[in-house]
């Protein structure tokens, strides 16, 4: 069984995802980490972020890893455990455009079909079941209004010790907002069949409950 969760940037994609993959006993993968890692990767080597086929031979050349285990998702390329690193601010501000080139979505797609061809999973993302998985038994489309998703995203980065203002966090949803829907290459879409979830004003763990009983009514 594949649950896909796809939705814009702040939505809670990945922290529903990780609670829903725990109440079905499932394995997670979380693709955003997988575009995340492949940017730090050229930030910190120099690579353009504009150069799709050198991005993409980056991505075939240091395949990137995720690792669930008891204090969650390790995220590993090149043996090094990134995890922490991918949610720095150059990150975040690059990722968009890393992940807008069709050399590496494909690379990239590749490796998360790969991942989860055996076994039961949950995976977020922005093209899981638009591209991904178009497949997948159940899919639901996180969304949330963006000055609540910049809120959250202002609330995660004081907490890491971050000095941010909450409008230029707001701006910057915006951006990736248009980035991720105008792309040429798996454009952030409602994938087909996919169930429209608006989180604004809503705790995690009644979206959570809300997918979690989604995916276990074809058993039931």
């Amino acid at each position: 069984m594949i649950v896909a969760i796809d939705g814009p940037a702040g939505a809670g994609k990945s922290t529903v995802a990780r609670g829903v993959a725990a109440s079905l006993g499932v394995g997670y993968l979380d693709t955003g980490a997988m575009y995340r890692a492949l940017t730090l990767v050229a930030l910190r080597d120099g690579v353009p972020t504009d150069d799709g086929p050198a991005l993409a031979a980056l991505a075939r050349e240091h395949p990137v890893s995720l690792e669930n285990g008891p204090a969650g998702v390790r995220v590993l390329m090149r043996g090094d455990d990134v995890t922490m690193a991918i949610r720095e601010a150059d990150v975040t501000a690059a990722v968009s455009e890393v992940a807008a080139h069709p050399e590496v979505r494909t690379e990239m797609v590749a490796r998360q079909r790969a991942i989860m061809e055996h076994g039961d999973w949950v995976c977020d993302g922005r093209d899981i079941g638009s591209v991904v998985f178009p497949q997948a038994e159940v899919k639901v489309f996180l969304t949330a209004s963006v000055d609540e998703r910049a809120r959250r995203r202002h609330a995660e980065l004081v907490a890491r010790g971050e000095r941010v203002d909450l409008r230029a966090i707001r701006d910057d949803v915006e951006r990736r907002d248009h980035a991720d829907s105008s792309r040429a290459a798996s454009p952030l879409v409602v994938a087909d069949g996919a169930v429209v979830v608006d989180t604004t004003g809503i705790g995690v763990d009644d979206v959570i409950g809300r997918i979690a009983a989604m995916a276990r009514e074809p058993a039931a």
